[in-house]
């Protein structure tokens, strides 16, 4: 993110210059650059204002440019999202503290890469795993640097030479692992007093050049070798295990009795009707959904985003649901806030919902449980097929995108209080088995926000779909669902990105929505329709980019509503707000123009000045 802010104020230098000079010759200030000027000044103030001080950019772009350096051919790692303000809201297999990447965890993924310099980048990582890979190369030497390794796992790989001496600097290392490996020469005395070590499977490497001895499996620190010594040794560690096991036991009890006091639900058989559920919805243990999702393995998740990751479960009697284990869970006592929200969603019944089947709660866990949607998302069908898979017709598209719009409709019109979404994109919508638009997430903003404690409520969403209004004064309303179901209107459409950072290149508009704009006046509407559609209707398309247009006015005021929009979809009263959305841009034409001219009259004022005050 650090790059594209650089970028962006270079290109605003050289768009200054440009315009400078363009003005000097011609007197006036060109249209086109000032255009362009002012979306990279509003890119740059978005991507200011999504981004925290602590620049956590800097981070995701190394993750980034670690994963290149891996060689990940099998494209296994696919939801590292440049376009995310942060590797720790969203991506797998990074965990984070206090907003700084902790640890990573790459095992086991058939990578053939190396190890890139930019993981020195992140500053506070503690624990790296890449054991059963197939790295190749010396040990990086820039390792060293990173002092606040604690677990660094690189066995059974390919790397070769000796440890390099730097990492002794790692003083507060506890686990190592270098097992199985081409490594050869002498480990470094600073490396052998590491608590939990392992140097095994290295056939040319010795503890020490002055022990002249193979290195052991998981060394721990000098044990005596004689036998009366290691039998005290044994007798001891009995009897202080033993007294360690009655202790253990003696307070797994004690916390036990206190947890069933403090949590609602008991896990044990034959509770009342009146605990197990709430309404319609049922009130599931933690050790259901521990045995449903094999104790939420990494294997079983299928999704993951701002409100925390969802795994694949399959419940006794077979039923396949989706677990989405709640994050960022700031308030433990909120426990009856909680059930009242959840009831509220649960009350939301509708064709183009996700249906809640129930929910967990513990001392410290949130969790809700949903029907297993088969067919994934329509941002899966729009842009991560694999090869050989059927892409979605237009008719499915189009089905999507009024199924969509009346859920919408039914949460803001027909729920009291009505509930807001916050978070509309490709990625929340999923398709039921016979490919029928089922928008899930809705409500969880509300959910999880409810228990912050602070005044600002935290602004929650991605890039690209936010509203204005909602991006500069954090503050939400059914319009903001607007702009958001407009930009997946145009995902729909074109089957792009809401941002996308490969048309900088080509210099084209980052944002979809500017770059649909710029289209739509050039009458290009073979570039903006998918390329994947075979066939389409061509009324139907204009329709459809006509109502997005009308739903990402800037003014929250002049957006229509989620009733208004279902009819102009079908064509109804959409030329009368069409004609009157057309007459408004040409007014903002019109002043942008009298604003250029009057920069034009300054500058040139301005040239006027500073010639006659030269010296004649």
């Amino acid at each position: 993110m650090s790059a594209i802010m650089a970028w962006s104020v270079s290109l605003y230098e050289r768009l200054i210059r440009s315009t400078t000079s363009s003005s000097r010759s011609s007197g006036d200030l060109a249209p086109k650059h000032f255009n362009l000027l002012t979306r990279c000044l509003v890119l740059l103030l978005a991507f200011c204002i999504s981004s925290s001080s602590r620049s956590p950019d800097v981070e995701g772009e190394a993750l980034l440019e670690v994963l290149r350096a891996l060689n990940d051919t099998s494209n296994r790692i696919s939801d590292w999202n440049p376009s995310f303000v942060s590797p720790c809201f969203s991506w797998s297999h990074v965990t984070c503290r206090n907003e700084n990447v902790v640890s990573l965890s790459l095992a086991s993924y058939g990578f053939s890469g190396t190890l890139a310099p930019s993981i020195t980048k992140l500053r506070f990582l503690e624990s790296l795993y890449l054991q059963h890979n197939n790295l190749h190369g010396p040990l990086p030497d820039y390792l060293g640097d990173m002092t606040h390794l604690q677990n660094l796992n690189l066995g059974h790989n390919n790397f070769v030479g000796a440890i390099p001496t730097s990492w002794t600097g790692l003083v507060h290392l506890k686990h190592l692992d270098l097992s199985s490996n081409s490594l050869s020469g002498a480990i470094p005395d600073g490396l052998a007093s590491t608590p939990f070590f392992n140097f095994t499977g290295n056939s040319r490497l010795f503890c020490g050049e002055h022990l002249g001895q193979r290195c052991a499996s998981h060394t721990y620190s000098q044990v005596a070798t004689r036998k009366v010594e290691l039998k005290v040794v044994i007798t001891v560690s009995c009897a202080l295990l033993l007294l360690l096991a009655l202790f253990a036991v003696s307070a797994c009890h004690i916390r036990r009795l206190r947890k069933l006091e403090e949590d609602v639900f008991v896990d044990v058989a034959g509770e009342d009707d009146r605990k197990n559920s709430l309404g319609q919805l049922k009130r599931f243990s933690w050790r259901e959904l521990q045995l449903a999702t094999d104790n939420f393995s990494q294997s079983n998740i299928i999704g993951h985003g701002g409100f925390g990751k969802v795994y694949k479960g399959i419940l006794p009697d077979n039923t396949k649901v989706a677990v989405k284990r709640l994050k960022d869970y700031h308030n433990p006592g909120g426990e009856a806030a909680f059930q009242r929200e959840v009831q509220l969603i649960s009350v939301a019944v509708h064709r183009n919902l996700l249906r809640l089947i129930g929910f967990c709660t513990t001392s410290s866990e949130r969790i809700l449980v949903y029907p297993f949607m088969r067919n994934r998302s329509v941002a899966y069908h729009l842009r991560e097929l694999t090869p050989g898979e059927a892409g979605l017709d237009w008719a499915t598209r189009k089905r999507v995108a009024f199924g969509v719009a009346r859920g919408l409709e039914y949460l803001h019109e027909h729920c009291s209080p009505k509930i807001l979404h916050r978070d509309l994109k490709a990625a929340n919508i999923l398709l039921d088995d016979d490919f029928e638009a089922v928008l899930g997430d809705f409500g969880l903003a509300k959910l999880v926000d409810a228990k912050l404690t602070h005044v600002t409520t935290q602004v929650r969403g991605t890039m690209g779909h936010i509203a204005p209004e909602y991006l500069s004064t954090g503050k939400t309303s059914d319009k903001t669902d607007v702009f958001g179901y407009g930009v997946t209107l145009l995902e729909l459409v074109t089957g792009q990105r809401a941002i996308d950072l490969s048309r900088l290149e080509d210099e084209e508009d980052v944002l979809l929505l500017d770059h649909i704009k710029k289209l739509n006046r050039e009458k290009r509407l073979d570039d903006i329709i998918d390329r994947k559609l075979k066939s389409y209707d061509t009324e139907e398309v204009e329709i459809f980019i006509k109502v997005a247009l009308l739903c990402t006015q800037g003014s929250p005021e002049d957006r229509p509503t989620m009733e208004q929009v279902v009819h102009m979809l079908k064509g109804i009263g959409l030329e009368d707000r069409w004609t009157a959305w057309e007459s408004l841009e040409e007014v903002k034409n019109q002043e942008v123009a009298q604003v250029l001219n009057r920069f034009s009259w300054v500058d040139e004022s301005t040239q006027e000045a500073l010639h006659l005050s030269k010296a004649r």
